[in-house]
């Protein structure tokens, strides 16, 4: 099969021969108690093809994710490969569109870590994939009840100035923006921009997540003055020359914000008209 972004036949292999190979470099890196980037180096197979680095995806994904619980699952609770084992399993199960069972999966991860009493930093972590879940069920509430106490917990945990904090603020705008809260998303964004830009910098991908997602609480409210549906094309034509400039007009980042850039053009020709400005 293939599953990743090799060309030709350098991208066909047997799923069963993958999920062997990422077995073995696993048990060498434990059995010889090399250092924990190597390890983690080592756990890639089971998630990245080895010669384009790319991550697999769809059923060769969900299939490795498979693989790889079946192989750890006989450990104790407390093992650290398990555990991982698991979110490895649960991130196959929604990459294949296998939502419900992915629910499943992460709803068990985050019970079991709460029983062994995992570090809060690992808990946060599972929550965030489990918030994931219930939006990918249109379970909007309870992802973002879940995604805003995750980035209560990560503001706590980490600081401000964190990548883990503002990707779970920018998770936590996606849903009020989701759910129609315009004016709360705005304020947080208002508030952890600002820190990205400044923390991660102009050209991070999550700083461009975070600007469009401002950019669409602006259009989007249907109570927004002119000014505001004037400031969102404009931020959203930065951004969208930004991001052709550094990730390529194909990067999904890019579509996403020209998609967005064309939809915040015809509301604001649309209020425009309707208004008697040009």
């Amino acid at each position: 099969m293939r599953g990743c972004s090799c060309r030709g036949t350098a991208g066909l292999a047997h799923v069963s021969c993958l999920a062997e190979q990422a077995k073995i470099l696993v048990a060498e890196a434990e059995e010889n108690n090399l250092d924990h980037k190597v390890q983690n180096e080592r756990w890639l197979r089971w998630s990245s093809c080895s010669l384009c680095e790319q991550r697999y995806h769809g059923v060769v994904k969900c299939a490795l994710g498979w693989a790889c619980w079946k192989t750890y699952v006989g450990r104790p609770e407390t093992d650290t490969t398990r555990c991982t084992a698991m979110n490895v399993l649960g991130n196959g199960l929604s990459n294949a569109k296998l939502h419900e069972d992915a629910l499943s999966v992460r709803e068990a991860e985050l019970s079991m870590l709460r029983r062994i009493g995992s570090p809060e930093g690992n808990i946060l972590g599972v929550q965030t994939n489990l918030a994931s879940a219930y939006a990918r069920l249109e379970r909007f509430d309870e992802a973002l009840r879940m995604r805003r106490d995750v980035y209560s917990g990560r503001t706590k945990l980490n600081g401000e100035e964190h990548e883990q904090t503002l990707l779970a603020a920018n998770n936590y705008a996606t849903s009020l923006l989701k759910l129609q809260r315009f004016e709360e998303a705005k304020s947080l964004l208002r508030k952890t921009l600002p820190v990205a830009r400044r923390f991660l910098g102009e050209s991070n991908d999550l700083t461009f997540q975070m600007g469009t997602i401002y950019a669409a609480t602006l259009y989007r409210d249907s109570n927004a003055m002119l000014d505001d549906l004037r400031e969102a094309v404009r931020t959203l034509e930065n951004l969208a020359r930004c991001a052709k400039r550094i990730f390529g007009g194909a990067h999904p980042l890019t579509v996403k914000i020209e998609d967005e850039l064309r939809r915040a053009r015809a509301v604001l020709r649309a209020r425009e008209a309707q208004s008697g400005e040009a």
